[in-house]
């Protein structure tokens, strides 16, 4: 699919395979965003009954509370999920350039510059700066060096791993160390067995020497897939 469009951001990792992601365009996006505003000005409304009975100090946590939200109601929802409610809904996600998951920085950089991307009126700068590059990036996206991608269907996220022996981790590992090994486990088909072999060396301490340690991560892999 990717092979006959122009929207389709490739990125080779680091163990030689390629990702082909499709880019989220303007249209979709400024979707997106109309549904997550009209979210912030129900909110608006909610907060302007419930404070108004309290007067001025009222009127006080209103301006702040309308701050607090215009400005990290993004950046909460794309911390927990890489997606606002208006673009979980067109099943879009903002990612790092280089594929890896939203980090803190990024997603703060990106939000705060909207005030950029507003000017002079209703995101014209935004729109524009999407038009003039190929991964559709705002000026928010280039200075945090992130992308909007469209997810892909949860039966396609399914990674099936190779069967093996489960075999029990020799000493626990944190959440981010189990994702690679599984993540591993989940290319075995796409790398070749020089690869395999290579990458697998490099943890030849947690694998030990009883068996390849390509086999003994695909078994790892097994375990945590199970459910250990």
């Amino acid at each position: 699919m990717c092979a006959r469009l122009d929207t389709c951001h490739r990125y080779e990792t680091p163990e030689g395979i390629e990702l082909e992601l499709i880019l989220a365009g303007p249209l979709v996006r400024g979707l997106a965003w109309g549904i997550d505003f009209s979210i912030r000005a129900v909110a608006y409304i909610l907060f302007l009954f419930l404070l108004s009975l309290l007067g001025g100090v009222g009127l006080g946590l209103l301006l702040i509370g309308m701050f607090l939200v215009e400005w990290f109601y993004p950046v909460f929802f794309e911390m927990r999920s890489g997606m606002t409610p208006g673009k979980r809904i067109f099943g879009l996600r903002v990612i790092h350039v280089d594929t890896t998951p939203l980090s803190w920085s990024a997603s703060l950089v990106r939000n705060l510059l909207r005030a950029a991307d507003f000017l002079p009126f209703l995101y014209t700068a935004g729109f524009f700066s999407m038009l003039m590059n190929q991964r559709f990036q705002r000026l928010g996206d280039l200075a945090a060096g992130t992308i909007v991608v469209y997810t892909a269907p949860e039966e396609e996220q399914d990674v099936r791993l190779p069967r093996a022996t489960a075999r029990p981790l020799p000493w626990p590992l944190r959440l981010d160390e189990q994702r690679l090994i599984l993540q591993f486990a989940g290319r075995w088909d796409q790398l070749s067995e020089q690869r395999r072999s290579e990458l697998a060396a490099l943890l030849a301490e947690f694998t030990g020497k009883s068996a390849p340690p390509e086999e003994v991560l695909l078994a790892h892999a097994n375990w945590l897939a199970r459910g250990r």
